[in-house]
C-alpha cells in the first residue's frame, strides 16, 4: 500500500506532513512511501534525506493517481480530489464543519477522509491529537511574537541604572494554547494572569506560577472533550466587564478562546481596548476562526486606541520544524495504530472509537454522525 505525501500549496505554509524519521517508521512496517520533490525544503530536509529514509520521489500528478493513502497538513483544494484513486484514504485537517462542498466532493469520489481536527480528546488518542500538538506550539509562538513586537522587556531586571518591573501578561482562555502561553511567558520572567470560563482549570494555571482571575459568571461548563461551552449574551457581558480591568494593567494580552466547530466569540471590544495602555500588544490567536478581538484582521497588524493588535495566522508555522515534527508523529501514530502488517494495509474499522470520531466520509457517504447531523 502506497502512502503519498504532496507539498503544501497554501500560501506561506512552511510546515510539512511527514519528516524523514516518520518515513523510516512507515517503511519499517511495510508501507511504500512516495513524496513530492522538494517536500521538506522549507524545514531543511533534502530529497536525499527522504530517499535515505526509504521514500521514493514522485511527481505530484503521479503521486495522486498511484497512492492508496494521501497525507497532508492543510485541507486539499477541491480540484485535487477527483485525481485521487477511488477508495483512497485522505488524511489531513479538513475543517469539516464549514467545508460543505469539499466534503461533498470526497463523497462523490468515494474517498475515505480522516479529519485530523476531529481526533477525539481521549487518553488512547492523545498521541494522534494534532489539534493539541499544533495549539501547544501556537501558544509558545504567540508569546515570542508579542515579546518581539513590544517596546519593553518581559523579565524584572535590577541594574545600576534602576529596577525594571516585569511585564504584565494576561492570557484569556486556558486550553492547550493558553497553558503553553502561560508557561512561556513565565519562563521569560513576566508576571502572568489568566482567565477561563471553566473554573476547573484554576489549579493548572496556579501550577504554572500564574494568577487565575475569578469571575462570577453563573453556571458554566465544558464539553466531554474538554472544550469550553458557549456563554449566554449576559455571561459574555459580565466576562467583558471583569476582563476590562485586567486588560487595563496588562502590557500583553493573548486571546485563545475558541468554540470547536463554531465562530470564535468576540471578547475584547473597542471600548475595552480604549481602556488599555497605549503601546500594549494584543495577540488574537482565534483570528483564523473569526477572531476574539473587535477590529482584528487576519495576517495584519492594526492599531486601535493606541493598542497594537496582531492577527497573525498560522502561528505554528513560525516554528515550522518542530510543528512538522509533531504533526508527522501524530500522523504516523495514527497510521501505525490501524496498520495490518500481514496484509501491509491501513484498515478502517467503523466501530473503532477513534475512527468513529475522525472518519468523515467512507464508501461514498458521510459516516461521521456529528457532520451528518449538520446537513
Amino acid at each position: 500500500m502506497r502512502i503519498g505525501v504532496p507539498k503544501e500549496t497554501h500560501p506561506n505554509e512552511p510546515r510539512v506532513a511527514l519528516i524523514p524519521a516518520s518515513v523510516a517508521r512507515l517503511v519499517a512496517i511495510g508501507a511504500d512511501v512516495a513524496v513530492e520533490p522538494g517536500l521538506g525544503l522549507t524545514i531543511g530536509f533534502s530529497d536525499k534525506a527522504y530517499e535515505d529514509a526509504g521514500a521514493k520521489i514522485c511527481e505530484r500528478t503521479a503521486l495522486f493517481s498511484s497512492s492508496d493513502i494521501i497525507v497532508r497538513l492543510r485541507k486539499p483544494p477541491q480540484e485535487e480530489i477527483a485525481p485521487l484513486k477511488k477508495n483512497a484514504v485522505h488524511i489531513s485537517f479538513l475543517d469539516p464543519f464549514h467545508e460543505v462542498s469539499l466534503i461533498d466532493a470526497l463523497v462523490r469520489c468515494q474517498i475515505s477522509a480522516i479529519s485530523m481536527e476531529m481526533i477525539p480528546r481521549t487518553t488512547l488518542a492523545q498521541k494522534m491529537d494534532a489539534l493539541s500538538s499544533q495549539a501547544n506550539l501556537a501558544g509558545y509562538a504567540s508569546v515570542i511574537l508579542a515579546a518581539e513586537k513590544m517596546n519593553k522587556i518581559l523579565p524584572m531586571m535590577m541594574t545600576p541604572a534602576g529596577t525594571i518591573a516585569p511585564a504584565q501578561v494576561f492570557i484569556i482562555g486556558v486550553g492547550v494554547a493558553g497553558l503553553q502561553a502561560i508557561a512561556t511567558a513565565k519562563r521569560l520572567g513576566a508576571r502572568v494572569e489568566a482567565f477561563d470560563t471553566r473554573p476547573v482549570v484554576e489549579e493548572q494555571v496556579q501550577s504554572l506560577g500564574a494568577k487565575f482571575i475569578k469571575m462570577d459568571l453563573g453556571e458554566t461548563a465544558q464539553t466531554k472533550d474538554g472544550y469550553a461551552q458557549a456563554l449566554t449574551p449576559e455571561q459574555i457581558e459580565k466576562q467583558r466587564q471583569g476582563m476590562a480591568k485586567v486588560c487595563a494593567r496588562a502590557d500583553i494580552v493573548i486571546t485563545t478562546a475558541q468554540i470547536f466547530g463554531r465562530k470564535a466569540p468576540v471578547i475584547l471590544t473597542r471600548d475595552m481596548l480604549a481602556q488599555m495602555k497605549p503601546g500594549s500588544i494584543v495577540i488574537d490567536m482565534a483570528v483564523e476562526s473569526g477572531g476574539n478581538v473587535e477590529g482584528s484582521k487576519l495576517d495584519e497588524e492594526v492599531v486601535i486606541h493606541g493598542v497594537r493588535i496582531l492577527g497573525s495566522g498560522n502561528l505554528p508555522g513560525r516554528v515550522a520544524f518542530h510543528a512538522s515534527q509533531m504533526y508527522s508523529n501524530n500522523l504516523t501514530n495514527l497510521i501505525e495504530a490501524y496498520w495490518n502488517k500481514e496484509t501491509n494495509s491501513f484498515v478502517i474499522n467503523l466501530t473503532d472509537p477513534i475512527l468513529k470520531g475522525c472518519l468523515i466520509t467512507h464508501n461514498g457517504e458521510i459516516v461521521n454522525e456529528t457532520i451528518k447531523n449538520l446537513r
